[in-house]
């Protein structure tokens, strides 16, 4: 668009298939001319206002939406202020019911001069309002489990299901982090917890909730990267009842925590300026809720959890000061798998136990070759990564023993492949290959079926992606680079568990 000369945004110069790729996207296209004048409205924005692209184009803004204002409108904001916008909106549909969307709304500059402005926009509805369903769920069930306490169940609502005990940690390192954590569930101070993703960072934030005084208090987990930064800020702090957007009445995670602990996961994926608002909160011990100026006075001990690699320390420091302050902060690093490798095998032995169970498996162990195996392998995905390895291997097979067989192939294959040598004989060629030896015989005997194959392989790079983010599922298919509900389409095919 910056190539475009004149007063006003010109797409006649557009080809048939631009114009059809714009219009095949999900987001909402919105491009206007520096009158205000709609010049391209895609078929998805037509379908999220309920109008025809025709209704719009030609037409000004304020006349196709006349409940808008200049002050009100991104676009005429943008035109206005030659400044970008972004944020939350939410609008009463045709048919009564609210549409949430996320926009950004940016200035369209040819050289210096501006020329108009585009807005694409997203439709989180569903996401919203499924959000606020499992919120208001959520603080109905821990009302009653501790407004009832003669009914209380042995597993309450909002409480924490783990204990030090559940804690394996045979090395030193792990031992030490455990001792940290111990210590910091017997003060009142914040925690948070750092490290690589799939360290088990949440297990210990409910094992210091487990063991501090307000064990009996609920807990309450939420994970930020899993939701945008707009509508976490309705779900952490609630929200006010607004007659014009059908925004309910609704309490946030710090009012269902009160009494007890709010565990917030993956807090590096929270916005600045939401980090800003959630230390005020911690530090007055109050919050207001989206829509209203009234604080609400709330007790509630933070425990964050941040999967950030050794190497972001810098990263460490300014999240720390941004949600904490100079409040006093217990901050606990979980080493990664590969350094405490002592761990592995009674990693290894708890999870056979409990998969087995599960499974009704006859397996009571690994082979000594795959035991070699998992104590040299670098575990990117760290013990969730080695958690998703024993659980594929004890769903798949047959016998008392996890064979090289039953791992998934990318832990098979060496570093650096080597060619066979001349002396070499021709059965040596498929191992060297780096191929389990399962798959190697059958390539060699040319009986490789190819269908089992790739089942196998998109199994284990789901394994692993889901390992590698703690099993988020929309982090995983982001990485995999397909939408979520496809994702989760294949893992029940291939009968991986959510």
């Amino acid at each position: 668009m910056s190539s475009m000369a004149g007063s006003s945004v010109d797409l006649g110069h557009l080809n048939a298939s631009l114009k059809a790729a714009l219009h095949s996207v999900d987001e909402g296209v919105h491009i206007v001319d520096m009158s205000g004048v709609t010049v391209f409205y895609n078929s998805a924005a037509a379908t999220l206002h309920d109008l025809e692209p025709a209704e719009v184009e030609g037409r000004h803004i304020l006349a196709v939406f006349p409940s808008l204002s200049d002050d009100t409108n991104a676009l005429l904001w943008a035109l206005r202020t030659g400044r970008a916008a972004g944020g939350t909106r939410t609008l009463i549909g045709r048919d009564g019911q609210p549409i949430t969307t996320i926009n950004s709304t940016l200035p369209v500059y040819a050289g210096a001069r501006l020329i108009g402005a585009v807005e694409v926009c997203r439709d989180v509805s569903l996401l919203r309002r499924l959000a606020e369903a499992l919120q208001t769920l959520q603080a109905q069930l821990v009302a009653e489990a501790y407004g009832r306490p003669q009914l209380m169940p042995n597993r309450r609502a909002g409480a924490a299901s783990h204990a030090f005990s559940d804690v394996v940690a045979s090395g030193q390192k792990m031992r030490s982090v455990v001792a940290a954590a111990r210590e910091a569930s017997s003060r009142s101070l914040p925690v948070l917890l750092w490290g690589e993703a799939g360290t088990g960072k949440e297990l210990l934030a409910q094992c210091i909730h487990s063991y501090s005084v307000r064990a009996w208090q609920p807990f309450i987990s939420q994970d930020c990267a899993a939701l945008p930064g707009s509508l976490l800020a309705n779900i952490i702090f609630g929200t006010a009842r607004c007659p014009w957007t059908g925004v309910s009445n609704m309490p946030g995670l710090f009012e269902v925590a009160d009494g007890g602990t709010l565990c917030l996961q993956q807090v590096q994926a929270i916005p600045a300026d939401l980090r800003a608002r959630l230390g005020k909160a911690i530090r007055d011990g109050a919050v207001a809720r989206v829509g209203e100026q009234t604080d609400r006075s709330v007790d509630v001990r933070l425990v964050a959890t941040a999967a950030l690699p050794a190497e972001s320390r810098a990263n460490l420091d300014d999240l720390v000061e941004e949600l904490f302050g100079g409040a006093d902060v217990a901050v606990i690093e979980v080493p990664p798998l590969r350094e405490r490798r002592d761990d592995i095998g009674p990693l290894v032995e708890h999870f056979i136990r409990h998969y087995a169970q599960e499974f009704r498996s006859t397996v009571r162990g690994v082979a000594d070759d795959v035991m070699a195996l998992l104590r040299s392998h670098s575990w990117p995905g760290n013990v969730a990564e080695l958690q998703r390895v024993i659980e594929s291997a004890v769903q798949v097979m047959q016998g008392d023993l996890i064979g090289m067989e039953h791992l998934p192939a990318y832990m098979c294959r060496r570093d650096h492949e080597k060619a066979p040598t001349a002396g070499s004989s021709a059965d040596e060629a498929p191992r060297r290959s780096g191929l389990p030896q399962r798959v190697a015989d059958e390539e060699a005997t040319g009986g490789m079926d190819l269908n089992g194959t790739l089942r196998q392989v998109e199994m284990n790079m789901i394994c692993l992606a889901l390992a590698k983010h703690e099993n988020n599922i929309s982090a995983a298919a982001r990485e995999l680079g397909l939408p979520r509900q496809t994702l989760q389409n294949r893992m029940k095919r291939l009968g991986i568990r959510e």
